[in-house]
């Protein structure tokens, strides 16, 4: 009797081969198909994806999930537990305050001996405070100090530097967390074409004693492309930077901000400057230093709320601001805050709310690391405690909204008409090799989802289409394939 053989292959087999069985193949990943064909196509393989997608008010059903509990890097979406947590701690009221005080007497404009400004770890003392405060100091009364004037940063700890993530010292988001914090450490050079004369204009931003920049730089034509790199910029004199190269016209005003290197000269130097720029006067010089115990107030200056700086931290993904508000964790009157006590802080609030959840491994509040983890499935359990919680609608609102504002304005250029616009309160995240988002969605339905997705590969600069992918899927409303007996 002859024996009839059976294939090899069988008729699903083939499908899944050619790619006809998108949808067994989804559900077999936990994957939108949509979001599989992007990844296929950007040559990212599915093992270096964790993805956790449920309605807000059904947890435990999640819509899709794939490799949820394994932890990844998440690079700033690890911002959100670092506002969630301050918000919590901290109260969206909390603000910092920077004091100047003095010891000797006040007389006829004149203040004998120093004045001390002491820091209060505020994250966003930017120049326009600081130009209110050098007018709020002179309308105190004082025209003159006949001292020196001593800044106090002791309110954080004094850690040391910290190495250049990725080897990129003039990033401003490589400005480290300090007590007495200056407009962000960074200087912001501003270029204005001028074809009638052949050069553009070089402005700088705050003024900074002693710095001295090329009043212009030669013009040339051509496309824009990298024009900082057509400058031929040389930084190793920090206060002397030089062009060697030309500005192409075509790219009309730009703006490029620079960490400056010498980073305990910048706010003596700012300071300085601005207290001159106001019409006072200065017998010493300015000089980092504590303030004494007997010290008078002067006058204090309180920063902008919580609320407000979470939502710079969150939007535009702010590194040193989210380090001042992670170091602000731990800071107590006469204790410095240090990393590692503000580590321990946010590590004791998630076991008090989430204790179900599987902890991080921490290292900063920023993201920017390569030894933090989290799984998709508790950065989902965080974003559903925020959702329940007092400060659910401050923290939603420090979100970007998708298409409209923040790191996720560029999705209306990305997918115009997209569903998702205005409809997305989301936190990006990028490295050299991570892609992650994480916020809230809601559906075409009206219904509402917590969405993470991480991605963490050497291809990960290419994933933003899956991940926009999967956002409009969610969007969409859109339902796993369900598995059936034939499957």
């Amino acid at each position: 009797m002859r024996v009839r053989r059976r294939p090899l292959f069988t008729t699903a087999w083939l499908w899944l081969a050619l790619g006809l069985c998108a949808p067994l193949l989804a559900w077999a990943e936990g994957l939108p198909v949509s979001v599989l064909r992007q990844l296929r196509q950007h040559e990212i393989p599915t093992t270096a994806v964790a993805v956790w997608v449920a309605p807000l008010d059904d947890a435990a059903q999640p819509r899709w999930q794939h490799r949820a509990d394994a932890p990844h890097n998440p690079a700033s979406v690890i911002k959100l537990l670092t506002t969630a947590a301050a918000l919590e701690i901290l109260g969206p009221q909390h603000q910092w305050q920077t004091e100047l005080l003095r010891e000797g007497p006040l007389a006829q404009g004149v203040l004998q001996g120093p004045l001390y400004v002491r820091g209060g770890g505020d994250p966003k003392l930017v120049l326009e405070r600081l130009q209110a405060m050098m007018a709020q100091l002179r309308a105190a009364g004082v025209q003159r100090i006949a001292g020196d004037i001593v800044l106090d940063r002791s309110v954080f700890a004094d850690e040391g530097p910290s190495p250049p993530f990725d080897d990129e010292p003039l990033r401003p988001y490589n400005v480290g967390a300090d007590g007495l914090l200056m407009n962000f450490r960074s200087l912001i050079l501003r270029f204005e074409p001028d074809p009638a004369t052949g050069q553009a204009r070089v402005l700088s931003e705050p003024p900074l004693q002693g710095l001295q920049v090329p009043a212009t730089v030669p013009l040339r034509g051509g496309p824009c492309q990298d024009w900082r790199a057509a400058l031929q910029a040389d930084f190793r004199q920090p206060l002397a930077p030089q062009f060697a190269g030309a500005y192409p016209l075509a790219c009309g005003v730009q703006q490029w901000p620079v960490a400056f290197a010498l980073v305990d000269e910048y706010a003596p130097r700012v300071f300085e400057a601005l207290w001159r720029e106001a019409g006072g006067q200065l017998d010493g010089r300015v000089r980092w230093g504590r303030t004494p115990a007997g010290a008078q107030s002067l006058l204090r200056m309180p920063s902008l709320p919580l609320a407000e700086i979470v939502a710079d931290v969150n939007k535009f993904s702010n590194n040193p601001m989210a380090q001042q508000v992670f170091l602000s964790l731990s800071a107590k009157p006469g204790e410095p805050a240090r990393s590692e006590a503000s580590r321990q802080r946010l590590l004791a609030w998630w076991q008090q709310r989430l204790p179900q959840a599987s902890a991080p491994t921490l290292d900063n509040g920023s993201g920017l690391s390569r030894s933090q983890r989290i799984s998709a499935r508790s950065l989902a359990a965080l974003l559903q405690t925020m959702h329940q919680s007092p400060q659910a609608q401050v923290f939603r609102d420090s979100l970007a909204v998708a298409g409209v504002d923040g790191t996720m304005q560029r999705l209306r250029d990305r997918l115009p008409g997209s569903p998702l616009i205005g409809r997305a309160w989301l936190k990006t995240g990028s490295l050299r090799d991570v892609a992650s988002i994480a916020g809230y969605v809601r559906g075409s339905s009206g219904r509402h989802y917590v969405l993470v997705a991480l991605i963490e590969h050497e291809a990960a600069n290419r994933a933003r289409p899956a991940l926009d992918a999967l956002l409009e899927a969610t969007a969409q409303d859109e339902a796993p394939a369900r598995r059936t007996a034939r499957q």
